[in-house]
């Protein structure tokens, strides 16, 4: 197999001559392949084949202990000029970049296979679907490409016919496709024998705007191999959607549809650790069920969004899976996500059951008696250390989501009429408020964060700013990807309201004042029929709050007084929040947007007043 598409032709032939692979393989998507990818990397040690009665055609992998994670700090941002890369990457010269890497990519997939993968990144006949095209020598990569977007034969047909000037969706790039090259840096000599997870200790994922390239060295784990993902998905398309006028986003997508059967949309932003996936697969309380109200999801991690002709924000989620945090996800938790991982899944670094499943802690409330931990080892619970690595991960279809929403392929998208933003906060944050305007609602984006307190992650104790959620994945200049914010606001006329919400919250006691999971929905119901102006609500300085009569605590026990603990306003604890915002937009410098430095000016005389 190979392409009628010159250019996609060349790059591969250039990329066969560095990296010198023993074998090249175009992916084609098929079930054959991912038939015999599976069972090939069965045969190597590198899967574990689960119990097909209780996890059909599902596998689990160990990664070495090295390699379990994105890599933050080797993770660049290759922009022309180092003003562009912003104070929040890792800047490296695009040149010395390549001309550290190639050195390295040379020879490095020897004694492998190239699997080459075109892919696509939201539905194919959408105007913002990006097409992607990675070479690899890690067949993990491809089976969990498979999951992740839409891959194979179908993309490579559709890259050509655009080409070919056969068809024209009108899509962004059309023709054309990102080169996403990668390696887990481990070449084989003849006779040497294979290691169950093939990487290397020196690691670089490295983008590049102008070009529109990825080089991923090292590393076969998550968003550092699967490129569409992280590099592509948000890196590379925030760039484009900058140029272009649009947005590309950390955000869950979802809907809501009421006992009227109306559904609306919203677009949610929160930091790891804030419960974004168990928000995007919300089971609404039997309260609210039993009432008609449902809970429908379009995507949990990533969404492209822009001005429609309508006159509102439309979004997509360029994903097919979910590459979800295991530990934690149960079915107390979410079960839409245990749901989605029954069949035709991929573990990786969580624990092994006697009888030929996965476990993981938090899934159930007593672990088993016995398993094989994320390293290989017996484990006990009795044993130092957990089952499962913290960043143990599944990645399903999302098509097996019990919610998944009938317009989460629409290429067209679905329009968004809220945008939450939100963090872990233990006081000072109320549980909702919504934004004065979408001005501010940009400012409250720009300094949302969460608390650290774990000193094991190498942060000092304290709020880690996330501006949007967005703090490691914005391709450029964080304060330009904030003047795009503003700038989008002038875009679109019938903007989404903006809200915050902090399901965290604690008394002086340390317990939580919010049940939060299913009863969220509350929260939502407020939010929307705030947006479409059905309630009202009570002026503060922060914004907006819900009135206890509007808030809908029905079948809850949850009284007025426990409403006002968690909605409470501290005008002390503000202030510090905001003399605390400063070190951070310090950082951005003089590509602070005036209108962001207005609204927090703004929040200042509101306090003080």
């Amino acid at each position: 197999m190979s392409t009628t598409h010159e250019p996609l032709k060349q790059w591969v032939e250039e990329m066969t001559q560095l990296c010198q692979p023993d074998n090249v393989v175009w992916s084609d998507g098929s079930q054959n392949e991912w038939d015999t990818l599976t069972q090939l990397l069965c045969d190597k040690g590198v899967f574990t084949r689960l119990n097909e009665e209780k996890r059909p055609n599902s596998f689990l992998a160990r990664s070495a202990p090295s390699d379990v994670a994105r890599v933050e700090d080797r993770t660049y941002i290759c922009s022309e000029d180092e003003a562009d890369c912003g104070p929040t990457n890792n800047w490296y010269d695009p040149a010395a970049m390549k001309e550290l890497l190639k050195p390295k990519f040379k020879g490095s997939m020897k004694g492998r296979t190239m699997y080459v993968i075109p892919f696509c990144m939201g539905p194919l006949d959408s105007p913002l679907a990006k097409i992607g095209v990675e070479v690899t020598d890690s067949a993990y990569v491809v089976v969990n490409m498979r999951i992740m977007a839409k891959i194979g034969a179908p993309v490579l047909s559709r890259l050509e016919d655009e080409a070919a000037g056969k068809v024209d969706f009108g899509r962004d790039g059309h023709g054309t496709f990102v080169p996403c090259l990668h390696t887990v840096g481990a070449p084989l000599e003849p006779g040497q024998e294979d290691v169950s997870w093939p990487c290397n200790e020196d690691k670089y994922i490295s983008h590049f705007p102008e070009t529109q390239e990825i080089w991923s060295y090292g590393s076969g784990y998550g968003g550092n191999a699967l490129l569409g993902k992280k590099c592509l998905a948000l890196r590379i398309a925030s760039t484009i959607a900058k140029k272009n006028g649009w947005m590309a986003e950390h955000m869950l997508i979802l809907g809501i549809e009421n006992p009227e059967g109306e559904k609306r949309y919203i677009s949610a932003a929160f930091p790891s650790a804030c419960g974004k996936t168990n928000l995007a697969m919300l089971v609404p309380p039997k309260e609210l069920t039993d009432k008609g109200w449902k809970v429908t999801t379009i995507g949990d991690d990533i969404a492209w969004l822009w001005p429609h002709a309508d006159g509102t924000l439309h979004a997509i989620n360029p994903e097919c899976g979910w590459f979800g945090v295991a530990p934690g996800t149960s079915y107390e938790t979410n079960p839409n996500a245990m749901d989605s991982m029954l069949e035709n899944a991929i573990f990786t670094n969580v624990g092994l059951t006697d009888d030929g499943d996965v476990w993981w802690e938090g899934m159930t409330d007593e672990a088993p008696a016995h398993l094989i931990d994320w390293k290989g080892n017996d484990w006990t619970p009795e044993s130092e250390g957990p089952s499962s690595h913290p960043n143990a991960r599944f990645t399903a279809p999302a098509s097996q989501c019990p919610c998944i929403d009938p317009e989460w392929t629409n290429p067209d998208g679905v329009s968004i009429d809220a945008f939450l933003f939100g963090g872990r906060r233990e006081s000072t944050m109320p549980l909702v408020f919504q934004s004065k305007s979408w001005e501010h609602g940009a400012f409250i984006g720009s300094v949302m964060g969460s608390e650290v307190t774990a000193a094991a992650i190498g942060l000092k104790p304290g709020v880690r700013r996330d501006p949007m959620a967005m703090l490691p994945f914005i391709g450029y200049h964080v304060g330009d990807y904030l003047q795009n914010w503003i700038d989008i606001g002038n875009k679109v006329e019938k903007l989404p309201a903006i809200f915050n919400t902090n399901w965290f919250r604690k008394d002086a006691d340390g317990k939580w004042l919010w049940p939060g999971f299913g009863d969220n929905t509350r929260v939502l119901e407020w939010v929307l029929r705030r947006a479409t102006g059905e309630v009202g609500g009570k002026e503060t300085f922060i914004g907006t709050v819900p009135n206890w009569e509007d808030f809908n605590a029905e079948g809850l026990d949850f009284s007025e007084e426990d409403f006002n603990k968690v909605m409470d306003l501290d005008k002390e604890e503000w202030a510090e929040e905001i003399a605390t915002q400063q070190e951070f937009l310090d950082k951005i410098g003089d590509k602070l947007p005036a209108e962001i430095a207005q609204e927090r000016a703004a929040l200042i005389e509101r306090v003080k007043g």
